[in-house]
């Protein structure tokens, strides 16, 4: 097969759906398929670069505000080069705090719109560097946010359009009134477009199939899958420690943890706890993090805590590898979360809030425990029920291993979405 994998990227920090399209991508090829991944917006940032060095970044994020800021604006050609240079627009990322939500909601519909949105020239200027290729026998979409330009793409390449389902519920509702309701509207509009769709969960699966009316028969759920390889078992650290591996963020739950280890140290039960805090940290998230240092330090914590802002995936593996515990208390739905696969894979036990997929995800690997949601008391009960019991630790940790190993590895992520795209060619024939 031929397909064509277009992903947007986020400039300047990590994230899981970027991480998932990369690991898929290369995978994919392995499996002997020619797989074209094309970043749109922003340069994709991932683990093992799978895009490719002839494809340039399409509906680039400083030319969709442009156009959505001013509509009869017409810039040269040579500027708008400029416009769509990977380091110019890694720098504007570093700004995307200055964004409004008001400026995000525009854009937001104005892409769900199809051809009558105002980034109808950048989808142009993808359409006709996509007909220079060899013809794909199918494109897929990395989220349902760019279901807006799948008519165009099946008008004007002939193929079938898939497309994954991986979290953008959290960034529509968290749009402002008119926009989110305008979005929801359009998307199901849009989702007419699409001839199948994939979730990373069955929770997630089932969350899309309610809010956008989709037929169970379009709708195929593939978890996804880590290098496994890339994961191994440290040896148990000095200290009891606690992880933390997403963006610092508050809506990762990254102050919820603060605060059930703040009571950990009070309740005085757990010698020597420490807390080691990895991942994204863009400008935006600068603010959010000195308040949470000040907090530590107040409490006179500060130096029992790490900071590990950004790290490379080498870094990352060897990080997870020194923990005696793993927690993102995510304080929204969460699609899936690929950062348990990661801990898991490297015999870590992870404690999660029951909601969003982390049920599922817990349940399937048996690596975990669950607590109730926002509850900063309770995850703390939660974390000490196996900082205090090593051997029930262990064995969650050896089971997650041993499941995710089997069951959660790039490689059955891809046969299984292998199949689904066999499948959506063949009836489309």
């Amino acid at each position: 097969m031929r397909i064509i994998q277009l992903t947007p990227g986020t400039g300047n920090f990590y994230c899981g759906s970027c991480l998932r399209d990369s690991a898929l991508v290369r995978a994919l090829r392995a499996r002997g398929h020619d797989v074209l991944m094309v970043p749109l917006y922003l340069p994709l940032v991932t683990d093992a670069d799978a895009s490719d060095a002839n494809a340039p970044i399409f509906l680039s994020g400083i030319s969709v505000f442009l156009e959505q800021k001013y509509p009869s604006l017409r810039l040269p050609e040579w500027l708008q080069r400029i416009l769509r240079s990977p380091r110019l627009l890694q720098l504007a990322a570093r700004r995307a705090s200055m964004t409004s939500a008001r400026s995000l909601g525009e854009a937001t519909v104005s892409m769900l719109q199809n051809d009558n949105g105002r980034q109808t020239g950048e989808l142009a200027r993808l359409v006709a560097w996509l007909r220079t290729q060899p013809p794909p026998d199918l494109i897929c979409l990395s989220n349902s946010l760019l279901s807006g330009m799948a008519r165009r793409l099946k008008e004007e390449l002939r193929v079938p359009v898939v497309c994954t389902l991986q979290g953008e519920d959290s960034f529509l509702d968290g749009l402002p009134e008119p926009f989110r309701r305008k979005a929801w509207d359009l998307l199901r509009q849009r989702c007419a477009d699409v001839d199948h769709f994939i979730a990373v969960s069955q929770y997630f699966g089932a969350v899309m199939h309610t809010r956008l009316d989709l037929d169970v028969a379009r709708l195929t759920v593939v978890h996804p899958g880590i290098a496994t390889e890339d994961f191994a078992v440290g040896v148990t650290p000095p200290t009891p420690t606690i992880g933390y591996l997403a963006r610092m963020h508050p809506s990762k739950g990254l102050g919820i943890l603060v605060d059930a280890f703040i009571h950990l140290k009070q309740w005085n039960k757990v010698a020597g706890l420490r807390l080691r805090i990895a991942g994204a940290k863009t400008n935006a998230d600068e603010h959010y993090v000195k308040t949470l240092q000040r907090k530590f330090a107040a409490e006179q914590l500060l130096n029992a805590v790490d900071f590990l802002p950004n790290l490379e995936h080498r870094a990352k593996a060897d990080f997870l590898r020194r923990l005696t515990v793993f927690s993102v208390p995510a304080t929204y739905g969460e699609a899936f979360g690929l950062y348990l696969l990661e801990a898991l894979a490297s015999g870590v036990p992870v404690v999660q809030p029951r909601h969003g997929a982390f049920p599922e995800v817990v349940q399937l690997t048996g690596g975990g425990v669950l607590y109730e949601p926002n509850d900063a008391a309770a995850l703390a009960t939660a974390l000490q029920s196996l900082l205090l019991d090593p051997a029930t630790a262990r064995r969650l940790g050896e089971n997650g291993r041993r499941v995710v190993q089997e069951q959660f590895s790039v490689a059955a992520m891809a046969r299984k979405t292998e199949e689904v795209f066999a499948r959506v060619i063949q009836r489309s024939r």
